[in-house]
């Protein structure tokens, strides 16, 4: 697969809370159907690499990316993060679809991301035609919880600051907005079940059969919760980032799952 969009149209979005980052690849929402990308919880635009190429090769759509604030290049945030961060950032994201103009996209969200997307899904916002959810969480497992623990130690025993900083303004608050919450023991009875009962698009939701950050009762979880129709996926040999890890395996069930809900299978790679 050829990618057709290597260089995405960067640019800046100004909403009251302030500056994003933002990243485009393949034809605009007036020309074709739009899929947007909501981060990891220590991601950025850049952290995706080449997924969103790939994406917009494979489906004929455009692809958007934005960081979040306290992310990437996008305004900073004063910390401690509240508790309701993901909530507070799913509000945001009909006004981001706003902001670009998107009349039909899928929302496709990696871990902190897929929550969000999950959460903004729940408000049956018409242009989302459905969700992809790979790695997301759903609820708080003990597992989670031993894993960002682990990633805190890496930040003080490693060059994991310096390798953050290649895509964060601020790794600093990027890191600890995150980490800090996911170890504050209020944050653990975090739990979206009834947003997902909420949501009446179709949902894909995929997970790494090794993800160190959670196990497979996330997606049984919300296959049981879910209140439209639901696929899932366990990828086998995956970890946390099967996107990054297995782009192929993981980019098909996407591709179909966009074509189905979107009706456009156009393909822009021979």
């Amino acid at each position: 697969m050829t990618p057709q969009y290597p260089e995405p149209q960067r640019q800046e979005m100004i909403l009251p809370e302030g500056r994003l980052e933002t990243a485009w690849w393949g034809p605009g929402p007036e020309e074709a159907p739009s899929l947007v990308l909501l981060h990891e919880g220590l991601g950025s635009v850049t952290i995706w690499r080449d997924f969103p190429v790939r994406l917009a090769a494979a489906t004929g759509c455009g692809v958007f990316a934005y960081s979040r604030f306290g992310y990437g290049h996008s305004d900073t945030v004063q910390l401690p993060r509240p508790l309701t961060y993901l909530h507070d950032d799913a509000r945001l994201v009909p006004r981001v679809l706003d902001g670009i103009g998107i009349a039909r996209c899928v929302l496709i969200g990696h871990s902190d991301g897929g929550s969000i997307a999950a959460i903004a899904g729940a408000e049956n916002d018409p242009r989302v035609r459905g969700l992809v959810l790979i790695a997301a969480h759903f609820f708080v497992e003990e597992e989670q919880v031993e894993g960002v623990a682990a990633v805190r130690r890496r930040w003080f025993e490693s060059d994991l600051r310096d390798r953050l900083a290649r895509h964060h303004a601020d790794p600093d608050t990027a890191f600890f907005g995150w980490n800090d919450t996911w170890l504050n023991p209020q944050f653990h009875s975090f739990d979206i079940s009834r947003e997902l009962s909420q949501i009446r698009a179709p949902m894909l939701v995929m997970q790494g059969q090794y993800d160190e950050h959670a196990t497979e009762e996330q997606v049984r979880f919300a296959a049981r919760k879910a209140g439209g129709p639901t696929q899932t996926i366990i990828l086998p040999g995956a970890h946390h980032s099967p996107h990054l890890e297995m782009p192929e395996q993981t980019l098909a069930p996407i591709v179909g799952f966009v074509h189905r809900v979107l009706h456009w299978p156009k393909p822009l790679a021979a």
